[in-house]
């Protein structure tokens, strides 16, 4: 037997909400809470700063949560017996296979030496690709090649980002990996090969997959990569 919530449980909750955007923790927010079948949303603050107060149904960036949801695509993938967990992403990503690893991730491209296996598709999954945040100074080689091929996904994204994944992957296998595949956890690029993979793997667009297959099976029906004209008044400032 599953209870809901008490009057005084949630009055709680709304004044805690209520007062960290107070402290300035945020313009605004939107609060919810869940249980036993019984939800309850409730408001605080503003969209922006001077703007417009928080709604309900305000759109908000989810950020790297995109990361988990492009994981669920790929194991749906998995699952379809389309792609397999083990095998090498050369099939569907040629353009990763044969790669050269840095002998030290801060050192000169050219001091490399050849990766003892391929990439795999749980290597994406696990962030282990060999490619991600470096946590250096931008004198470091590597990125300072990232930053004039002009590629994301070793960082904060780019919209404006002006070609499309394709092009994207090709830039990035000029690199040589930063570890050997397996064999350290770096942060973020595992999740934009992950993208290509699905869009290749599925024979359709990234954003058209998730919305088929995710986003609209679970009612997700404002959640993308673009916010369309008629809801951008109800988008919240990042």
């Amino acid at each position: 037997m599953t209870q809901g919530f008490s009057r005084e449980g949630l009055k709680v909750a709304e004044t805690q909400l209520v007062g960290q955007v107070a402290e300035g923790l945020a313009p605004g927010a939107v609060g919810l809470l869940d249980r036993g079948g019984e939800t309850e949303v409730f408001t605080a603050g503003a969209m922006a700063l001077g703007g417009p107060p928080m709604r309900r149904d305000s759109l908000f960036r989810v950020a790297s949560m995109t990361k988990p949801v492009t994981a669920a695509a790929v194991m749906m993938l998995v699952e379809d017996g389309i792609l397999a967990l083990e095998e090498p992403v050369d099939r569907l990503l040629p353009e990763l296979a044969q790669r050269q690893v840095l002998r030290r991730p801060d050192g000169p491209l050219e001091d490399t030496v050849p990766a003892r296996r391929p990439i795999t598709v749980e290597d994406l999954l696990t962030f282990r690709v060999g490619l991600g945040l470096l946590f250096a100074p931008s004198a470091t080689p590597i990125l300072q090649a990232v930053a004039e091929l002009g590629i994301v996904g070793f960082g904060p994204p780019n919209p404006r980002m002006p070609f499309g994944p394709d092009e994207w992957l090709r830039r990035l296998s000029t690199l040589p990996l930063m570890s050997q595949p397996g064999e350290a956890w770096r942060y973020t690029t595992g999740s934009d090969v992950q993208g290509v993979l699905v869009a290749r793997a599925s024979g359709q667009p990234l954003d058209d997959f998730l919305r088929e297959r995710i986003f609209e099976p679970l009612g997700m029906k404002d959640t993308g990569f673009h916010v369309p004209a008629d809801k951008r008044d109800r988008l919240v400032t990042a």
